[in-house]
């Protein structure tokens, strides 16, 4: 198992500015995932922990990484109590913009730094951070993507009709809003072959029921090694 801290810098000329994750390649890894968590999530979370672990069980490595800064993290706790006085303000965890830049980022670290391994792409996203997978996926080659309690409502049309990469959506049963979200989204995956809703009875959105977690990790990890090939290919 190789583990790895890695940082991303967001600015060149300002060397403390910079997004941090944590990097995990088990022994003979068939494919690499990309953690893009929603928000109040970090690369800390142990349900972030729980499904790389499964992952890495399973021969996929992942890399957890924070979406923000510890700057941009601060200001939104600032930001929230008064931010029902400042019209048309967006906290830095709902710009989806934002968001999909950094995932873009990590995603092109791996393309420009795995090459020697050639490992297939996943995705692991969830809440706002599923808005972002799905975006980055219209642009990259992405050999499957998970996304958990998904808020992708917030992704256009058009970037939806690009995607081609097979879309497990995984929800609880307690989330009503979210299951009807993505089965519309679902539907508005023309060219994606294969596609799945997948959920998880009793469950909540942040999966804290006994046993809840472990089932979104199983379910997560085995779709993902059904769609990496055990042939490598090149994800540039």
């Amino acid at each position: 198992m190789i583990k790895e801290v890695v940082r991303f810098p967001l600015n060149s000329s300002v060397t403390n500015l910079f997004v941090e994750g944590n990097l995990f390649i088990p022994d003979n890894p068939i494919g690499i995932v990309v953690f893009a968590h929603g928000s109040g999530s970090s690369k800390t979370s142990q349900r972030n922990q729980l499904v790389s672990k499964k992952l890495s069980e399973n021969n996929i490595g992942s890399l957890l990484f924070d979406l923000l800064s510890e700057e941009e993290q601060e200001s939104d706790r600032r930001q929230e109590n008064i931010i029902a006085q400042i019209p048309g303000a967006i906290l830095n965890k709902f710009n989806i913009s934002l968001l999909t830049k950094r995932l873009s980022m990590a995603t092109e670290w791996i393309i420009n730094n795995q090459q020697k391994r050639k490992l297939q792409l996943g995705y692991f996203a969830s809440s706002t951070g599923g808005a972002a997978a799905l975006i980055a996926a219209s642009k990259y080659q992405v050999g499957s993507i998970v996304i958990r309690s998904g808020r992708t409502d917030l992704v256009d049309n058009h970037f939806l009709s690009e995607i081609i990469s097979p879309c497990l959506f995984i929800a609880g049963s307690n989330e009503k809003a979210l299951i009807k979200i993505n089965k519309l989204t679902i539907k508005k995956l023309k060219n994606v072959k294969e596609k799945k809703l997948s959920i998880i009875q009793n469950a909540s959105h942040l999966f804290d029921e006994e046993g809840a977690t472990e089932k979104l990790a199983d379910i997560a990890s085995r779709w993902l090694k059904e769609h990496f090939s055990p042939v490598c290919h090149s994800v540039s």
